[in-house]
């Protein structure tokens, strides 16, 4: 089911609050093309973001079933496509 362009919630959720306005370039501080390497530096950024602000319990172990959900390949590409958009920019 698709949810405000993207392939579901999660995905669309995730972006909008953690990734909105990034690029490849500032996701991983040198330049990646690879979307596989992007998609794992997201989807551990993410993980990685829960592990730090919440303490172990119920609440964490929903935001990271969540992220089950997210279509890590279409955030990297995402990242990537913003990415080239400023190149173009500039």
């Amino acid at each position: 089911m698709s949810y405000n362009g993207w392939s579901n919630y999660a995905t669309w959720r995730i972006n909008l609050e953690l990734f909105d306005g990034v690029n490849a370039y500032q996701l991983s501080g040198r330049h990646i093309n690879s979307p596989s390497e992007i998609k794992d530096l997201a989807r551990d950024y993410a993980e990685n973001l829960i592990y730090e602000t919440s303490t172990e319990g119920l609440a964490r172990d929903y935001a990271l079933a969540f992220l089950s959900d997210v279509e890590w390949w279409e955030i990297a590409n995402h990242l990537i496509a913003n990415l080239e958009d400023e190149i173009q920019e500039a």
